[in-house]
């Protein structure tokens, strides 16, 4: 067996300190740091409409809904007859979005809104919980 030198041990002492240092320091940044700025958020909502649409009136759909103040990304099904789209909530509503299209198009639409069991079944994280917790601490990374 190797004679361990007082070199080697100084060594792999401050190797060790080093490493826990680092490990404390990015801990205290994590506990520490100041509360995010709340970034633009995005909000997706759906339309559902009353009638069926054939893929030109899909297109015309998506067309008018990218035109939109704060709508960033639009898919519409025509085979499903539905529309969902992404927007921010800083600039518009969904309510003003349908409410507006509607008006605009003369399509017999209505905004789908989720009915308490689908708004329980619908994500598996709830917050707070430990994926919840862990969700957020790979999303920091």
């Amino acid at each position: 067996m190797k004679k361990w030198t007082f070199k080697k041990l100084v060594v792999i002492a401050a190797s060790v300190t080093l490493f826990l240092g680092v490990v404390l320091i990015v801990h205290i940044y994590l506990v520490t740091r100041p509360a995010e700025v709340s970034a633009p958020q995005r909000v997706m909502a759906r339309i559902d409409f009353r009638q069926d649409i054939a893929q030109a009136d899909a297109d015309k759909i998506t067309a008018w809904l990218y035109t939109q103040s704060g709508v960033d990304h639009v898919l519409c099904n025509a085979g499903a007859d539905i529309a969902v789209f992404t927007f921010s909530p800083a600039q518009t509503s969904a309510d003003a979005i349908v409410s507006a299209f509607k008006a605009a198009t003369g399509y017999r639409a209505e905004r789908f809104m989720p009915g308490e069991a689908e708004m329980r079944s619908g994500c598996p994280v709830a917050v707070g919980s430990w994926s919840d917790k862990l969700f957020n601490l790979i999303k920091r990374i």
